[in-house]
Order: C-alpha cells, then structure tokens, then sequence
C-alpha cells in the first residue's frame, strides 16, 4: 500500500529569505546583546560541577515531604541546602554547598545529612566536587565546546569552500552563544549536562546548515554563474520542508522531557529545545545570508 508523504510546508516554496535577512539579523543582535547583559548581570548559575559542593542522591521509603526534609537538614547549619523531586516521590537529589576546611569537613557534613535522613533512605550516589576540580572541569568544558564548533568549521571549509566554513562557524557559534544566554537569563543550573546540551546543539545545528550548503553547491555545479542571491534562495526554499520536519521530529522527542523529566532533565531538555528553535531559525535566514558578504564563490558571480 503506498502511503504518501506528509508535508507540513509546501515543496515549490518561493519565499525571499535574503530579502528578510535584515529582520532575522536584527534579532540575532537582540539575543546576543540579551545574553551578554544576562551574563553579566547574573552570570551563570554554575552547579556543583563546576563550583564544588556535595551531591546526595537518596530514595525513600515513601514519599518524601520536600517541606518537612529541608526543614531538618536547614537545622544542620551546612549552609546553602537545595531539594528537589526527580523520578518518582520517593526520589531526592539533595545539594549542598561546599564546606570551609578540608575533605574531612565534607565527610562529617555528609554524616550528618546521613544521621538525619536515617537508615531507612537508599543512597544511590554521593559525591564531593572541589573548587579546583570544579575549575578544571569549566575550563575543559568550554575548551571542548570551542574545538568542536572550529573542527566542524574546518571541516566545512575543506568538504565545500573556506566562505562556508566561515559562515557555518559564525551560525553555531551564534546558537551555542544564545543558548548559553538561556541558562543565564533563566539561571538554570549549568553543569556538566549544560556542557552536553550545547555540544549536542552544535552538532545540530551544523547538520541543518550544512543541508542548505549543499544544495547551494549542487546549484553551483549546474550553474557556472549566476545571482548568489537566487542560489541561497532557491536552497533554502527546496530545503524547507525537511528543516521544518527535523526540527518538528526533534522537538516531539524533547517536549515530553522537558514537561515530565523533572528537575534532573530540565537543564539538558529545555536549552536543548531552545537552541533547537534557534538553530532552525540561523539555518534558515542567518548562515546562507552570511555568504553575501564574504569574497566570492567559486564559479559566481554577485550581483
């Protein structure tokens, strides 16, 4: 039985995306100065990752009354306590401040968290994060987000033309820097799995501009001079659909997490879907667009 495809955007699409670059520019500029007034307004909310402290994370017997636990471990004098709920009720991942002093000094405070939760909690992980270690793990977090975007770029560069790679870089380096302005302006917790969800954006997102490349390549092959203008149109256009359905499979996947996987996905799931729209919206109007200012393509000619 043949099935016929779905299609949520028309296939002859004609829209004018260089005519509309101006918009789309302009609210690139807005979610860049966004984030960089939230980053140094708030900054980030680094988590315990990255800024040390220690990590309970216990099952009780029954369901856990959040209320009545941070009530008990508040009386501990440990300082910053936060709960939350993940899983089921009888979850909780409890997260507390580093203490002054040394290694013995967590020891003692993990005790106490211990004493007063009882012997009748599950501990499933307990860790202790120092501030160097937190450093450290910044650092190479950033350094590795940083190498994979110019990787890719290079790649880019290499598969078509180094105009490409330039403007393939600016895009993802675009949508990674937006997302990292959504932790901040929402302070989420950024951590080790703040870390994977912009890698994983950068993947993404570089997979939907490269679609569009391509295309313009293909056009290039057929076409020994023409309007660079027509070409990104007609690649963007011919492109759409699939864009629009990839990213409308994708957030499928993300919605329920973000909406029933608790405070322990919300990090990874909700940036995920953010940088998601974002990314669509660069691979569309932003990363083709760029070509216009760059030296010439092989086998065009600009008008």
């Amino acid at each position: 039985m043949f099935i016929r495809p779905i299609h949520f955007i028309p296939a002859n699409t004609k829209i004018d995306f260089v005519a509309k670059r101006w918009w789309a520019f302009s609210v690139t500029i807005i979610l860049v100065l966004i984030t960089i007034g939230a980053l140094f307004e708030k900054g980030l909310n680094l988590g315990i990752d990255f800024k040390g402290g220690i990590l309970i994370e216990a099952q009780a017997p029954d369901t856990v009354d959040v209320a009545a636990l941070r009530g008990k471990l508040d009386g501990l004098g440990l300082g910053e306590i936060a709960l939350q709920q993940f899983g089921s009720p009888k979850d909780v991942l409890i997260r507390i401040q580093r203490q002054e002093g040394d290694e013995a000094a967590q020891t003692k405070a993990i005790q106490q968290v211990r004493d007063t939760l009882g012997t009748t909690y599950e501990y499933r992980r307990v860790e202790v994060v120092g501030p160097t270690v937190g450093a450290e793990l910044l650092h190479a977090g950033i350094l590795a987000t940083i190498l994979a975007i110019g990787a890719i770029s290079l790649w880019v560069a290499v598969r078509f033309e180094w105009q490409f790679g330039l403007a393939a870089m600016i895009a993802t380096l675009h949508d990674v820097f937006v997302t990292v302005g959504f932790y901040a302006v929402l302070q989420l917790d950024f951590n080790l799995t703040a870390v994977a969800a912009l890698l994983t954006l950068a993947g993404y997102s570089i997979n939907d501009t490269v679609v569009v490349f391509d295309r313009i390549r293909e056009t290039l092959r057929r076409q020994k001079a023409t309007d660079l203008r027509a070409v990104i149109n007609d690649a963007v256009n011919q492109t759409l659909s699939r864009t629009t359905m990839t990213a409308g499979t994708t957030l499928l996947a993300l919605l329920p997490l973000v909406y029933m996987g608790g405070p322990t996905l919300i990090n990874f799931s909700a940036a995920l879907t953010w940088g998601i729209l974002v990314g669509t919206y660069s691979s569309i109007y932003v990363a083709a667009a760029l070509l216009l200012y760059m030296p010439s393509l092989k086998r065009i000619e600009k008008k």
